[in-house]
This record gives structure tokens, sequence and C-alpha cells, in this order.
């Protein structure tokens, strides 16, 4: 039976592109010497985003840093200067975009419900979550919405020294399961569902009908993938992915 499901976090539990753009389109109406449209400053962040999270998951620079690093490429096209200190970067990111960021975090509806079915199963599997994102954060995101308690773990490159896709075989090492005995849920088609089933789990494709990376509509998945529309459909399909 299904020993562990690992969820992804940001497009899985939270809506972390929403909270973006609503984040950045406030900032950029604030900007009177913005040097382009709203939405093209919204795309750069969002790109500049994926670049700098990347170095960060490769061990190329801090979670403070690659804040950091978006900035310093994002406030000349605001029309505003750079700071030279790190400290005057961290008071913006602060002030300008973390405080309304986290106000902006929304959890899915169908979040809850799922954990509260899953909780309820006889013999249930294990909760634990598997994101690349900042420990601090990510928690802090669980627990505003009262979901810290449904997982046994909250795992990230922190405690894990690796991100996903490496993530996946450490993940199930410090849960102490088999990965044939382990389910990961998650929005991404290819980091959350193939690269999870290389890995030996069993991936689940949470189609939200977006794609989290570009905006655009959802990939089109192999007909052999396991996908679900909401959450609420995953603990029926459990049986089926059953070792």
């Amino acid at each position: 039976m299904v020993d562990v499901i690992f969820f992804d976090l940001d497009g899985t539990l939270v809506d972390h592109r929403s909270a973006v753009w609503e984040t950045i389109g406030q900032i950029v109406q604030a900007a009177p010497n913005a040097t382009a449209p709203p939405e093209e400053l919204a795309a750069l962040w969002w790109t500049l985003e994926a670049r700098h999270m990347r170095e960060y998951l490769a061990g190329q620079c801090s979670f403070a840093e690659h804040h950091r690093r978006r900035v310093r490429s994002f406030l000349p096209m605001l029309g505003e200067p750079v700071p030279a200190s790190p400290g005057l970067l961290d008071a913006w990111i602060s002030e300008r975009y973390l405080t309304v960021f986290e106000e902006a975090w929304q959890c899915y509806p169908d979040v809850q419900p799922c954990l509260e079915t899953l909780k309820r199963l006889p013999g249930g599997p294990r909760l634990a979550v598997l994101t690349n994102g900042d420990p601090d954060q990510q928690r802090a995101k669980l627990a505003r919405f009262g979901l810290l308690d449904y997982f046994e773990a909250v795992l990230t490159p922190t405690e894990l020294g690796a991100a996903k896709p490496v993530a996946y075989a450490a993940a199930c090492r410090w849960l102490r399961t088999d990965p044939v005995q382990a389910v990961n849920v998650g929005d991404m088609l290819e980091s959350d569902v193939n690269a999870a089933a290389l890995a030996g789990l069993t991936g689940v494709w949470l189609d939200r009908g977006i794609d989290f990376v570009t905006g655009g509509p959802s990939p089109t998945a192999d007909e052999t993938i396991l996908r679900i529309e909401t959450l609420t459909d995953l603990p029926d399909r459990l049986p089926r992915t059953s070792a």
C-alpha cells in the first residue's frame, strides 16, 4: 500500500502565481517612472524569479541573495536607482515586495477537504510536503492556512541537501520509506510527476488548467499519466497507485 504521499506546495497547495502577479501589479502601479507597460514588467519579474531561483537551488547563492539579484535587475525597469548596500536591497524586498506578497497568499479550496479525507482513511498514508522553496517561508504559508499539523514533515533543500528531482530519493530516505510505496503530487508535469517516476515514486499530476511557468494552457500529458483536476479526487485514486 501507499506509505507516504508527498505534496508539492506552490501551485499545488498555495496559489503562488496569483500572489506574485498581484504583488508585482501593485508595485508597478506605484512606479511613475516605469520604463515598460505593467504586463511586460510582471512578465520580467516572473522570468527573473525563475532564473535566480535556479541559481539558489544550484547552490550558487543564498535565498536572500537570490531575492537581491532579482531586484537589482528589476529596479532599473521601474525607473528606480539600485541600492549598493545589501541591507537597503533587503529593506526594499521586505517593505515593497514581501509585505504585499505574503498578504496575497491564497490556499486552494480543495486542499483541506483532501487532507481531511486522507487523514480519516483507516491505516492511511503518512503525509509530507516536498518543496524547493525556502523552509521558513514555506512553513509560514502552511501555518497561515492551518495546514502544518496534517504533515509529518516539511522537506526543502535545506533539510535534504538537494532540490527536486534529486530530492525525491533523499525525501524517501528521510521518511524511511521505499520509493515504490511513495506518491508525489504536484502541478508541474515534468518536475513533479515525470521526475518523481524516474526516481521510483508514483507521480500524480494535479492539472489545474494552467501551466505554472508560462501561464498558458496546461501541457499535453501522455495518457499513462495519473492525472487529477482537483485534490479532492486524490483519495479515490490512491488504490490505483498502490505498489
